[in-house]
C-alpha cells in the first residue's frame, strides 16, 4: 500500500501536477470592503451579512428596485460581486467594476520598487489578466481577488437558460490561468467557450448557458492538498451555494475535470435536485467506492482520454490521502461515455472529440444521441426522453 502512494506522488510529480510557489498577493481591499459592508444600509435598510444564506441574500436583492442594485454594485463591488443570490446582471456590474479597480491596484504594484522583481511581474500579470476579463461584454459571475484569485464566468444569457452547464476545473487554476492565449482549452474560459460553442451547435434553439467556474481555491501542484480532499471539502461548499442561487428553475450539469471531480463528489449528496447530471472526466476519484455512495439523484457519467495519465495513478484512498475507486471502471456504477479522438489530460473540449460532443448532449438534453465507451449503449440506458430544449 505504501509503494502504491508512492507510486501516487510519482506520477504527479512527472505528468504535471508540479509544485510551485506562488507568492501570497491577497488584495487588502477585500478585507476592508467586507468592513464596511457590515455597516452598510441601502435607503435606511441593513444589507444583509456577506455570509448569509443564498435564499436571504436573494430575498434582500428581490426586494430592491433597479437604482438600489446599482448603488450596491457600484459602493461594494468586492463583495456584491461574490454574492450567491445576487441578480446576474448586478453580478456582471460589480465584478466589472471589482476588476477595473484591482487591475489598477496591480498596475501600481508593479511599479512599487519596495517589491521584488518577482512581486512586480507577477503585480503586471495579474493587471494585465483583470483588465481582460474587464473587457466589456464579459460576463464575469464572480471575481475574488484574494491570494491567487477566484473566477467565475456565463456564457450565454443565464436567466434565460433552461439548461446550465458548470465547468469545474482541477488543480493549477486561478486567476491568472483562468484564461490562456495559448492551448486556451486547458484553461477554464476556453473549456466553456468550447463547450457553449459545442451546444448552440448540437441544440440552435435550446436555451443554455455556460459557467466556466473557478470559484474555488485549487491545489497548487503536487503535495498533500492535491492528494487530499481538504481543498475539495472546502470547494464543494462554495459548489454547492453557486448550484442553489443559480435563477429560475434551469436544470444543472456539472462536467467536473481532473481534481474537479474530487470538489464534484464532495459535493453530491448536497447539491440541489435541479443538478441532474454529473459528468466526470479524467478523474484521479470522487472519493468514494462506488458510484451509489455519491447518494445523488443526478444521473453520474464518467470518461477517460487515451493517454491520460491519470489511468496510471492508484485509484485508492488510505487515511484521506488518494481519492478512492477510478470511476471509468466497471464496478464503479458510472454512465460509461466515450472520449475518442481526445488525448492526454487536457484534451477533453477540443473540438472533433467525442467527448465534447457528448458533454454537448448532455448539456442540451440530447441523450438519445450520446456516444457510450466500447460501442454500445448501456450509458444511455433507463432515460427517458431522448432530447430537450
Amino acid at each position: 500500500m505504501l509503494l502504491a502512494l508512492g507510486v501516487v506522488f510519482l506520477m504527479l510529480a512527472t505528468t504535471g501536477w508540479t509544485a510551485v510557489h506562488r507568492p501570497d498577493t491577497a488584495v487588502p481591499a477585500r478585507a476592508a470592503a467586507l468592513a464596511a459592508w457590515a455597516t452598510a444600509r441601502i435607503d435606511g435598510r441593513p444589507v444583509p451579512a456577506a455570509d448569509s444564506p443564498v435564499r436571504t441574500v436573494a430575498r434582500f436583492f428581490a426586494g430592491l428596485d433597479a437604482a438600489q442594485r446599482t448603488r450596491l454594485a457600484d459602493g461594494y463591488p468586492l463583495v456584491v460581486g461574490t454574492l450567491d443570490g445576487v441578480p446576474a446582471e448586478t453580478r456582471y456590474r460589480a465584478n466589472h467594476n471589482a476588476l477595473t479597480q484591482a487591475a489598477k491596484l496591480e498596475e501600481a504594484r508593479g511599479k512599487d520598487v519596495a517589491l521584488t522583481p518577482a512581486d512586480r511581474a507577477n503585480a503586471i500579470r495579474r493587471a494585465h489578466r483583470f483588465e481582460s476579463l474587464a473587457e466589456d461584454g464579459r460576463q464575469i459571475l464572480l471575481f475574488d481577488p484574494s491570494g491567487d484569485g477566484l473566477v467565475a464566468e456565463v456564457y450565454g444569457d443565464l436567466d434565460a437558460a433552461r439548461r446550465v452547464s458548470v465547468i469545474v476545473p482541477g488543480v493549477d487554476t486561478d486567476a491568472l490561468t483562468f484564461e490562456r492565449s495559448q492551448r486556451r482549452l486547458i484553461a477554464p474560459a476556453g473549456m466553456a467557450q468550447s463547450l457553449y460553442e459545442a451546444e448552440r451547435a448540437a441544440a440552435p434553439a435550446a436555451r443554455t448557458a455556460v459557467i466556466a467556474w473557478a470559484g474555488y481555491v485549487a491545489p497548487t501542484g503536487v503535495g498533500v492538498d492535491a492528494a487530499t480532499g481538504r481543498l475539495a471539502v472546502q470547494g464543494a461548499v462554495r459548489l454547492e451555494s453557486l448550484t442553489a442561487a443559480l435563477p429560475g428553475n434551469a436544470s444543472v450539469a456539472l462536467f467536473c475535470h481532473s481534481y474537479g471531480s474530487v470538489v464534484c463528489g464532495v459535493a453530491a449528496r448536497r447539491l440541489p435536485d435541479r443538478v441532474t447530471d454529473v459528468v466526470v472526466a479524467g478523474s484521479p476519484g470522487m472519493r468514494v467506492g462506488n458510484a451509489a455512495e455519491l447518494h445523488t439523484a443526478a444521473r453520474v457519467w464518467a470518461t477517460r482520454a487515451e493517454g491520460d495519465w491519470i489511468a496510471d495513478v492508484p485509484h485508492l484512498e488510505v487515511g484521506g490521502l488518494g481519492h478512492g475507486a477510478d470511476p471509468v471502471s466497471p464496478g464503479f456504477g458510472a454512465r460509461l461515455l466515450s472520449s475518442e479522438g481526445a488525448h492526454s489530460h487536457t484534451g477533453y473540449f477540443e473540438p472533433g472529440t467525442a467527448s465534447l460532443a457528448n458533454f454537448a448532449k448532455i448539456g442540451t438534453g440530447g441523450f438519445g444521441s450520446v456516444a457510450c465507451a466500447n460501442g454500445n449503449a448501456d450509458c444511455r440506458g433507463g432515460i427517458s426522453g431522448t432530447d430537450g430544449n
